[in-house]
């Protein structure tokens, strides 16, 4: 299991614990007080959309910037299949609750309203594991699905519940979590050919990983609109962000959501400062010590998605106005290469890395 997976919160990470067969860190949510729940029997659905339909443009420029940095497509799916999601469906299925009709029943009639809302086919997984940590993720592309902690499950209500499977799933829609273990075995690499050349490559190490993370915060913009599509309402997405930046079971009945937006206005004041910009990529990017922050800030989040919320290209999708996937299929790609096609490109890359690799001990 590896150690990054995407939730719906702020987690740091710190550079030398990374392993990518870790269980190292499972996101965690900061849940509270109780949301009035309203009805979901009409909730929209987004018949045959495409993930390019609500991704955030942030999202698809740091994307674009993250693939082209050199030694980042040095990996195939079919290794990622192998390497990764199998044991990790293996430990899940020995491990954990897989959730359905009759496990869970009202938990999965509640993904599978997400999962129609979403368009996505085929349905991921679900599974329900044993922690108490508040926690959600979404990982696989072969294989997706998306994982609950019991302790996530104590703490939220049904619309709380609702606004964190949507957020995954839009993780999944938008094929995130491809990229992300592409990228962790990206920065591996980077990682082994910086020691090889005495410092050199950690040149490239260090902007695969400022890339990354930008990426990865960028991406977190497009799963909060894949949310917003599934709720249909601001106000709990807003309250469950707010229980993220500082919820408490024992006071969370005296926070107060208009205090929380106004704390988002002032902060976007502060924002508008050069050397609180400077600060904030330091707080975001501190590579001395090898934290980084996986998430924007949440007051960032809610002001993004208020914005989206109030334009005409959400009030244009609602409407029915969208860009579709091709035959309707959603936005969770399946590699329809063969087996032995996807074996034979991996075997291709590798030796093109290993070619890098010998060309630099020359070059010494």
């Amino acid at each position: 299991m590896v150690n990054k997976q995407f939730a719906f919160y702020q987690t740091n990470y710190q550079l030398p614990h990374f392993r990518v067969l870790s269980r190292d860190a499972i996101y965690r949510v900061s849940t509270s007080f109780t949301l009035h729940t309203s009805s979901f029997s009409a909730m929209p659905t987004y018949t045959g959309i495409s993930s390019e339909a609500f991704r955030h443009p942030l999202d698809r420029q740091a994307e674009q910037a993250l693939r082209s940095l050199p030694g980042f497509d040095l990996v195939a799916r079919q290794f990622v299949k192998f390497i990764y999601e199998r044991p990790q469906m293996v430990y899940l299925t020995g491990n954990s609750i897989q959730v359905g009709p009759r496990q869970y029943s009202s938990i999965y009639q509640i993904f599978r309203e997400c999962v129609r809302d979403l368009d996505i086919s085929p349905e991921p997984a679900l599974f329900v594991a044993q922690a108490p940590l508040v926690n959600a993720y979404a990982l696989g592309q072969e294989l997706p699905y998306v994982v609950l902690n019991t302790g996530l499950l104590d703490l939220l209500n049904e619309a709380e519940i609702r606004t964190v499977l949507a957020h995954e799933l839009g993780h999944l829609k938008c094929g995130h979590t491809l990229l992300i273990q592409m990228a962790m075995w990206a920065i591996t690499t980077a990682t082994y050919i910086g020691e090889m050349t005495f410092g050199l490559g950690n040149l490239l190490s260090s902007g695969l990983i400022y890339a990354l993370y930008e990426w990865q915060r960028k991406a977190e913009l497009s799963a909060d609109r894949a949310a917003m599509l599934v709720m249909d309402d601001l106000n709990p997405i807003m309250h469950t962000m707010m229980k993220l930046a500082g919820g408490s079971t024992r006071y969370g009945h005296e926070c107060n959501l208009d205090e929380f937006i106004r704390q988002s206005e002032k902060y976007q004041e502060l924002d508008q400062d050069s050397l609180n910009q400077v600060y904030k990529f330091f707080l975001y990017n501190n590579l001395s010590q090898g934290v980084f922050l996986t998430h924007p800030f949440t007051v960032e989040r809610l002001t993004y998605l208020q914005e989206w919320a109030n334009c005409s290209e959400y009030r244009s999708i609602r409407q029915g106005n969208y860009q579709r996937s091709p035959a309707s299929q959603g936005s969770v790609d399946v590699d329809t290469k063969s087996q032995s096609n996807q074996v034979e490109t991996l075997r291709r890359q590798i030796e093109e890395l290993q070619q890098e690799i010998d060309q630099i001990k020359k070059n010494q």
